[in-house]
């Protein structure tokens, strides 16, 4: 569990291949409702590859409980050994090669988080080779919240141009020396200063607060190409 109703959960292929894809993209799992009617549920992939491996034998996601969701009840079932059927990978939430931006706005509520993670080392390698900094906002409601907290605050710590801001919604304690904000993570958007000459900014979560941010950031004067979006929608 990473959090109240949130568990991460690592996959291999049956055929034991590695999955192929580029952080940002999603993976479909398929399954059925109890009256034999077929759906599905789109889960960002969370893995962390290096960028040279291009590929990575597990697949990670992270997977909010809904109560009483059909998608809810089949992870709640899942046993060490068990299978799903998935496909993909989908998506174009990825950081582009022909991006020459200095900073990056990663802004992120809820499971929205995860592209970021699979995009660490990506952006590792971009601070590394072209001096690009990288803010990473993430709100939630309280501390416990935080989906992949301490990784990300560790990747601050070894890489000086990756800064990690948690914002939070609601009072609960943290670390004395942990940098936060308080609020929604679109009011406090305006205190990074975006700028159009700088920055691309990707959003990615709760829609509300997609369509809040990306108002934010037009309103400071960042294009739509600028802007990167994902909706993150509940579903039972």
């Amino acid at each position: 569990m990473l959090a109240p109703g949130v568990v991460h959960c690592r996959f291999v292929r049956k055929d034991g291949q590695p999955l192929v894809f580029q952080p940002g993209q999603f993976i479909q799992v398929h399954f059925h409702y109890v009256d034999g009617s077929a759906t599905k549920r789109s889960y960002s992939l969370a893995t962390w590859q290096e960028p040279a491996d291009g590929a990575s034998p597990t697949l990670e996601i992270a997977v909010s409980y809904v109560p009483g969701g059909a998608a809810t009840a089949l992870f709640e079932r899942l046993e060490i050994g068990d299978s799903l059927m998935a496909s993909g990978p989908y998506g174009r939430f990825c950081l582009m090669p022909g991006d020459f931006n200095r900073r990056y706005l990663l802004i992120a509520t809820g499971t929205g988080i995860t592209p970021y993670r699979a995009m660490l080392p990506l952006l590792a390698r971009a601070i590394a080779e072209r001096g690009v900094e990288v803010v990473v906002l993430q709100g939630a409601r309280s501390p416990a919240e935080l989906l992949y907290a301490d990784e990300f605050r560790a990747f601050a710590d070894a890489h000086p141009g990756f800064r990690y801001l948690p914002c939070l919604s609601r009072e609960g304690p943290l670390e004395p020396d942990t940098e936060v904000c308080r609020g929604y993570v679109q009011q406090q958007l305006p205190a990074l200063l975006p700028d159009p000459r700088r920055d691309i900014a990707y959003l990615c979560g709760n829609p509300d607060m997609v369509d809040g941010a990306f108002q934010v950031l037009r309103a400071a004067g960042l294009s739509g190409a600028q802007i990167r979006r994902e909706k993150y929608v509940s579903s039972r």
